[in-house]
């Protein structure tokens, strides 16, 4: 038994085009908001801190390590040529490893550290990972937890044969 409607169609609703528009409005909405959701929390600010407090104490940990850093007159000069990272000290240090720590400023995600091997007393050298650009940030540490620190920005001029970001 086939059922008439008024207008003389006889297709079911789902057989119409208006009800599958007036679903698809909607629907298109619910899906970019899932979409939306899912690329905001994967890709979610990285310059935001969770515990404030912590870090403050970290800040002044990194203070006092840079004091001694300065206490005893270490400075560091970086170059960086294709994969390799070679550190020149202006003091000698009596560590046969240090590591350096490199950051991307705007996400975490691309940070890495890198351990450079003692090649002369004043000279330690170490293979990179990743790629890096002027502007990212370095800090350089011994591997002990009471030691000394030095940080800085890494200059175009210290890069050689590096693709920018």
């Amino acid at each position: 038994m086939t059922r008439k409607f008024p207008g003389g169609d006889t297709r079911p609703w789902f057989r119409q085009f208006w009800p599958w528009f007036l679903i698809a409005l909607p629907a298109t909405v619910v899906v970019a908001g899932i979409s939306t959701a899912f690329i905001a929390s994967r890709h979610a600010d990285d310059l935001v801190v969770d515990d404030y407090y912590k870090d403050g104490l970290a800040i002044n940990r990194q203070l006092e390590k840079k004091q001694r850093a300065t206490h005893l007159g270490i400075s560091a000069q970086l170059q960086f040529s294709g994969k390799t990272v070679t550190v020149e000290l202006a003091t000698p240090v009596d560590e046969t490893a240090i590591r350096l720590r490199l950051s991307h400023p705007m996400e975490a995600d691309r940070d890495f550290t890198v351990t450079l091997a003692q090649n002369s007393p004043k000279i330690y050298t170490g293979a990179l990972t990743h790629e890096i650009a002027p502007h990212w940030h370095w800090i350089l540490e011994e591997q002990r937890e009471n030691g000394w620190r030095l940080d800085g920005i890494i200059q175009a001029a210290e890069i050689g044969n590096v693709p920018s970001d």
